[in-house]
């Protein structure tokens, strides 16, 4: 998920921008969270926010924090992540209205499920295999459900399926064919190999159930019938202000398993949005403050660097700092700068430490050696960039590569970023460093339509800034969107492979992962998918980002886990009575 997804999500920390897609705390995995005081059920969770969702839709949601959050409060899907702290096991999908995991056939091709007996909507009714079939048939209609993910597009095995609303009768069971009930079984066959695709079901709201009697195609976008725990007060979301959350009477913890996947301790959630400019600062003032009922609070508002030297004390008891699901990453222009050497002259020459240290430091970042988030199954360090590095950088071996590329010095860059006071100071030092290796580098900073002018074909632009992460925890969802020139390279275009980059040897590798129905050997592909990329310099990690969190004294069981995107799990969380 790219970084302007969530833009909106931004505190004044970390490049200024938001970050939201799965990803993962750190902790023993006991699932027991860093609160200090144990849960119990009832009181009231004040949930401070400083940004509004697209929408309440499920399968209009993409923000990483409200499919997270959501999912253990409102919507529950066939499958979810559980809320264990282990990278392992919180990165494994069990099942939520379904009875198992999955039964997969034809190589990855065909995957069943059945529903459990007892779920309920909020007004009463069962939630059914049709309930299921019509919320997957909704994203087809990405002229009405806009905004949500739509990989499912792509493999479900019907043609020219424009959706249930404007679907002729042909159509709609060329549709349910491809996607059957048979009683409370329903099965999903694809036009190729999905091996994760019950990860891709825990993390997005793709497949969730929709009831089609509750359906108003455009005027749902803020309408929630839940059927978990919780349920709005009132049944509809206010965008800029949010909705209190009371106890569902219909949710049955029977068909549940709240230990590993929702606790539902507060009686009830007053889910605040504050949506101006200072909301985040403020929010984190007065957490920081811990008055009231900001004691009882938690925030999706990151503490930003100015805030850090008030977090001491009995203030950073309440204080944690964990890694995002997010990695920061340079791109050279492939159409510009077609020589490998001086690719890798710019990854040799980069002063990483330093560019860390002007963003804030060890509380706002970590260096990268892939591109690849620490919390995606398979991840490891890549070769080229891992391998006798202390991310310092060597001017004098970036030269030496200039010379043996046989080009012309000084030799000139020009760096897009998206610009902020802090993206001024780091890119200044990525300029400092690479000048010093023989280049002449000019700084271009770029507005709110920076992803837009980076993904054009013919941008007069050498080094472009950027950051991703995975939608769930496979690396499918990181290097074919970002490499894979064969979806994403047009005449008008590049889409998220903003170097134009285009390799044969990398594109057949990820058609073998594409094709794998066995996730170990998929995940070997990419593996060597990702050293070929290094080894061409198609990219140049920067930071794996951390989040920053505060919460009031009175709020138990506070963690973070890889299913809650490293934000607040609140799933866990309580408060003292």
């Amino acid at each position: 998920m790219k970084l302007r997804k969530a833009l909106a999500v931004a505190s004044a920390s970390v490049l200024g921008l938001s970050l939201a897609a799965c990803g993962g705390g750190d902790s023993d995995g006991s699932g027991g969270g860093s609160g200090d005081v144990e849960g119990t059920k009832g009181g009231t969770l004040y949930y401070l926010q400083h940004f509004p969702f697209e929408a309440s839709d499920p399968q209009r949601i993409y923000y990483g924090v409200q499919l997270a959050n959501w999912r253990r409060v409102f919507y529950r899907g066939l499958l979810a992540f559980p809320m264990s702290e282990d990278a392992e096991v919180g990165t494994t999908p069990v099942p939520d209205l379904a009875t198992d995991t999955g039964t997969s056939s034809e190589g990855g091709k065909v995957w069943k499920f059945t529903l459990k007996d007892g779920v309920k909507w909020e007004d009463g009714s069962d939630i059914t295999c049709e309930d299921v079939q019509y919320g997957t048939s909704r994203v087809f209609a990405n002229d009405v459900i806009i905004g949500g993910p739509n990989y499912t597009l792509s493999y479900i095995d019907v043609k020219d399926y424009p959706g249930p609303y404007k679907a002729t009768p042909e159509q709609q069971a060329a549709f349910e064919d491809a996607v059957s009930c048979d009683g409370k079984t329903i099965t999903f066959r694809f036009n190729k190999p999905w091996a994760d695709f019950p990860q891709a079901i825990a993390g997005m709201m793709m497949t969730d159930p929709y009831k089609k009697s509750f359906d108003e195609g455009e005027k749902s976008q803020w309408k929630v019938l839940s059927n978990g725990p919780y349920k709005i007060e009132g049944g509809k979301w206010d965008k800029n202000k949010g909705a209190t959350l009371v106890r569902n009477d219909q949710y049955d913890p029977a068909t549940d398993d709240p230990e590993q996947l929702r606790l539902a301790l507060p009686d009830k959630i007053e889910w605040q949005i504050d949506p101006s400019d200072t909301a985040g600062e403020l929010f984190n003032d007065r957490l920081i403050k811990d008055a009231g009922n900001d004691q009882y609070a938690i925030t999706t508002a990151r503490v930003a660097p100015p805030q850090f030297p008030q977090i001491t004390g009995a203030v950073e008891d309440r204080y944690e700092s964990v890694l995002s699901p997010y990695n920061s990453y340079l791109v050279p222009n492939h159409k510009k700068i077609t020589d490998v050497n001086v690719r890798k002259a710019l990854a040799v020459s980069l002063n990483l430490n330093g560019y860390v240290k002007a963003l804030g430091g060890e509380r706002v970042g970590e260096p990268g050696e892939t591109i690849v988030n620490p919390g995606v199954s398979g991840a490891q360090d890549n070769p080229a960039f891992s391998e006798d590095n202390d991310n310092n950088g060597d001017p004098e071996a970036a030269k030496a590569l200039l010379a043996e590329a046989g080009v012309k010095t000084p030799y000139p860059i020009k760096l897009a970023y998206q610009k902020s006071p802090t993206t001024d100071k780091a890119m200044a030092i990525v300029k400092e460093s690479w000048d010093a290796a023989g280049f002449k580098v000019t700084l271009e900073g770029l507005s709110d339509t920076y992803y837009d002018v980076i993904a054009q074909p013919d941008k007069d632009v050498d080094v472009m800034w950027a950051g991703w992460g995975a939608d769930w925890p496979s690396m499918m969802t990181v290097l074919p969107p970002l490499f894979d020139s064969r979806p994403n390279v047009s005449s008008t275009t590049c889409g998220n492979d903003y170097g134009c980059y285009q390799n044969d040897e990398f594109e057949a590798l990820i058609d073998k992962a594409a094709n794998s129905s066995d996730i170990e050997e998929q995940v070997g592909f990419l593996q060597e998918a990702d050293k070929v990329l290094g080894e061409q310099y198609a990219y140049i990690p920067l930071e794996v980002s951390k989040f920053n969190w505060l919460r009031g004294s009175k709020v138990t069981g506070f963690a973070t886990t890889p299913a809650s995107s490293a934000y607040p799990e609140i799933g866990l969380i309580g408060v003292q009575n």
